[in-house]
């Protein structure tokens, strides 16, 4: 999965969100509830294992993400990107400042090593 170059060296702050419902607007972020904060190394690991993520083809569901995460430099506000997980339609979207066009949806292999590996990351944070 391909992050934003300049918000992958500028994230200070990962904020971990269970989401609860989806959007009104592509460009709002999506509700729910700030299950953790990773910052320092455990922030950089987190965006490698998210860069690590490998590809796959569309599937759908309708696009139901259970977890995002928010990314955030040193100002804390806003959000350098927001991306949401579905794990059901391998389908992650991305939006915020540092994200052009070209990145606002991906697709990655949830059966792959990473994208398991950030799923129980996310599950050990709110079971």
């Amino acid at each position: 999965m391909q992050l934003p170059a300049e918000a992958f060296t500028a994230t200070v702050l990962i904020e971990v969100v269970r989401i609860s419902a989806l959007p009104t607007r592509r460009d709002v972020p999506y509700s729910g509830t700030a299950v953790a904060h990773w910052a320092g190394s455990e922030a950089a690991a987190a965006l490698a294992l998210i860069e690590s993520l490998p590809g796959s083809e569309q599937h759908r569901c309708g696009f139901s993400p259970g977890w995002s995460v928010r990314a955030y430099d040193d100002s804390l506000d806003p959000a350098l990107f927001e991306a949401a997980f579905c794990f059901t339609c391998h389908e992650v979207r991305m939006q915020g400042t540092a994200v052009p066009p070209a990145l606002a949806t991906q697709f990655f292999d949830p059966c792959a090593l990473p994208a398991r590996t950030l799923l129980s990351l996310f599950r050990k944070e709110a079971p």
